[in-house]
């Protein structure tokens, strides 16, 4: 049982602030380090120092760690050319040592997408690209050394390619999809990821959508088991119900309604709550990590939770 940070920078974080936390949690023993791909803040916060670019951030903790893993949930199709991400999360799987993960969305909040001058097209028109991204990515991580790679579709096209850079991990970094579409999102789990995330949701509809992604293997022929599926929850531990509301407070949320969607309680709520997950087939839990100078939170669930765990 895997257990990931995963953090959120929009709202508020410096490079140092989310280096801080890559290092914290590589030696408290936690499986990876992940952040959002955003670049506007939500809600009410300040936001400040503002966004920091994902993959520019996750290069330079990449030279700063040794072990823990590295990822996005997500980035979104919508921000970047397939091909020059393809070739920017090859460098930093290059510059980690194999430890980049990629996961890939569609794109959903179009305020910032309004705020810096990209582009935002319809649900239907970003799912194609999403797909053909996920295409093209794969088809250039893929292609032989000594090979050219070709694509033509609706909305991109490459031409004798050269697809290089590869990365260092064998046929590329792990693919993430993630979401809760009932059969489109299903189906490009299947075809191209080897991990399925269903975000901030209750078990029921954590195993309901996980049921839709095996299916989708099934019609395929893969095997289901071949595809990780995961859970991401906020988290919010302490190790008194006065720690657990000072840590909800410090977030701007409710401690009840964190107990009920989220991973939050003491220890033993938290840990009651993951085994919920895992018991409908979770074999990972991102913890959405909203406070990052709070390391000491970090600690207590490494060493109360963490370490429990199967």
């Amino acid at each position: 049982m895997d257990l990931r940070v995963f953090v959120e920078p929009q709202q508020g974080a410096s490079y140092l602030q989310q280096l801080t936390v890559a290092q914290t949690a590589e030696e408290l023993g936690y499986d990876a380090f992940f952040r959002s791909d955003h670049y506007l803040k939500m809600g009410e916060v300040s936001g400040l120092p503002g966004p920091t670019d994902t993959w520019v951030t996750l290069g330079a903790i990449a030279r700063e760690t040794v072990t823990i893993r590295l990822g996005t949930l997500v980035t979104s199709a919508t921000f970047r050319l397939p091909g020059p991400l393809a070739v920017a999360v090859a460098q930093v799987d290059d510059m980690s040592g194999g430890r980049v993960e990629l996961g890939l969305g569609a794109g959903w909040y179009d305020d910032e997408h309004v705020a810096y001058g990209i582009p935002f097209p319809t649900t239907k028109e970003r799912f194609d690209r999403l797909e053909e991204q996920l295409e093209i990515i794969t088809g250039l991580w893929h292609t032989p050394a000594d090979s050219q790679y070709t694509f033509e579709g609706q909305h991109y096209g490459l031409v004798g390619s050269p697809a290089l850079p590869k990365p260092l991990q064998p046929g590329g970094p792990p693919i993430i999809i993630g979401g809760h579409g009932p059969t489109r999102t299903p189906r490009l789990a299947a075809h191209y990821a080897h991990e399925f995330n269903v975000p901030f949701a209750p078990v029921e509809v954590f195993a309901a959508q996980c049921a839709r992604v095996r299916a989708a293997c099934e019609a395929r022929d893969r095997d289901p088991d071949s595809l990780v599926c995961s859970a991401a929850l906020v988290l919010c531990c302490g190790e008194n119900d006065a720690e657990v509301e000072r840590r909800a407070g410090n977030i701007g949320r409710a401690a009840d309604e964190l107990r009920n969607n989220g991973a939050a309680g003491t220890p033993s709520e938290v840990l009651d709550k993951i085994a919920t997950y895992v018991e409908a087939g979770a074999e990972r839990v991102y913890l959405q990590v909203l406070d990052l100078d709070d390391l000491d939170h970090l600690r207590l669930v490494a060493e109360q939770v963490m370490r429990l765990l199967p």
